[in-house]
């Protein structure tokens, strides 16, 4: 009796792929065989960067209220790592997943928004809450607002960005982002409002809506903000502040003043790293909004350009990451993230030089703040895993 035996087959598509790749799909290896490796050099060239400028400008503030010059760089240092392997989970996450988050996610963050107006929840510091304190976790919700919003429009517009011809579907996004900015100007946080606002109309802008649309827009919205800044004493005695910081030294104006002398002392190629004058005391909490000052001050004209430069070389790259996915839907996610990014920086870099009315935005991978390096290097994962799937 003859006997046959069968010939075993191979799955063709799985043999085709080496053993190490398959084993190692989602290594680090791999990971950074697959992102646009440029972006990623840029985005730790910056942190690198800003975590020896929070060192330099917060140890004389840390040693005196904390007794320990390193207290703030150990603190952003731990948010630095965490956001690293924030950055390395997101970068391997599909991106298309984030479809199924839109609606959910940017519900809970306006649930967020909501919880730090409760008392015992929500913490008051400074006439404003926008801290969540539960136990040992705090974190300020408008962070997690900035992306949720990202997301739900990128998703939303990539589905109806036929149909931003016509004015009452543009009218209906304008509504949300004004029950966003509502619920924000609640605590208040009047830079967090206009920031998420504008993130929102370059994503509406890119998506197709029509000039003519943001025209009218402008003309309702001007008054509106005009409004806000008259009602508010602290806002309008900036606008005036800005107008002639000299005038009031010794009071509004004391902070951008103090700013601007540090940015003249350092003239060219500047004092040195550690050297800065104005970080001792001058120059209120140097670590967080005004640490490009300290940065100019430290390493002169020459540094602040470079630091400037890296900014625009992310931005750009970001922008070729946009322009390379391969559908919609990345395109808009990509642009929301990096132009968040931008306007952060030129609002920041503009208020540090008195070149606009000071607002409390901080600069992205440098200025103090865990929550925010957090997510900000979680975002940076998104646009680097939108450049895995890149045309």
């Amino acid at each position: 009796m003859k006997i046959v035996r069968k010939k075993r087959r191979y799955n063709k598509t799985v043999m085709s792929k080496p053993a190490p790749q398959m084993l190692n799909k989602y290594g680090i290896k791999e990971t950074l065989k697959s992102v646009d490796i440029q972006f990623l050099a840029a985005i730790y060239v910056l942190l690198s960067f800003g975590l020896i400028m929070v060192l330099s400008a917060s140890s004389p503030i840390a040693f005196a209220t904390n007794n320990d010059s390193f207290y703030y760089f150990k603190k952003q240092l731990m948010w630095a790592i965490l956001g690293s392997v924030g950055m390395f989970i997101t970068a391997n996450y599909d991106y298309k997943k984030l479809k199924n988050w839109a609606f959910p996610a940017l519900a809970f963050s306006v649930l967020l928004l909501l919880l730090v107006l409760v008392p015992g929840i929500g913490r008051k510091i400074n006439d404003a809450r926008r801290w969540i304190y539960i136990g040992p976790i705090n974190f300020q919700p408008s962070e997690v607002a900035k992306i949720t919003t990202i997301i739900f429009f990128s998703y939303s517009l990539s589905k109806n960005y036929k149909e931003l011809s016509n004015f009452s579907v543009f009218i209906l996004y304008i509504a949300i982002i004004g029950v966003l900015a509502l619920v924000i100007m609640m605590e208040p946080h009047f830079s967090c409002t206009m920031l998420i606002a504008a993130t929102a109309c370059v994503l509406l802008l890119v998506a197709g809506a029509k000039f003519s649309h943001f025209a009218i827009l402008g003309c309702c919205a001007i008054p509106a903000v005009i409004l806000m800044v008259a009602k508010a004493p602290y806002r309008l005695a900036r606008v005036v502040t800005f107008l002639d910081p000299f005038k009031d030294i010794q009071g509004d104006g004391w902070q951008i003043v103090q700013s601007l002398y540090a940015i003249g002392s350092g003239g060219i190629f500047g004092a040195g790293l550690g050297q800065s004058r104005q970080k001792y005391m001058n120059i209120p909490e140097p670590q967080n909004d005004f640490i490009f000052s300290i940065l100019a001050e430290e390493f002169g004209l020459i540094g602040a350009i470079l630091v400037a430069l890296m900014f625009i070389f992310l931005i750009v790259r970001g922008i070729k990451i946009a322009l390379n996915a391969p559908d919609m839907f990345g395109t808009l996610l990509a642009t929301g993230i990096v132009a968040m990014i931008a306007i952060q920086a030129i609002v920041n870099i503009a208020v540090v030089t008195s070149s606009m009315p000071v607002t409390g935005m901080p600069l992205p991978f440098f200025s103090y703040g865990g929550t925010a390096l957090a997510i900000t290097m979680a975002e940076m994962g998104i646009v680097l895993n939108i450049s895995r799937h890149k045309k």
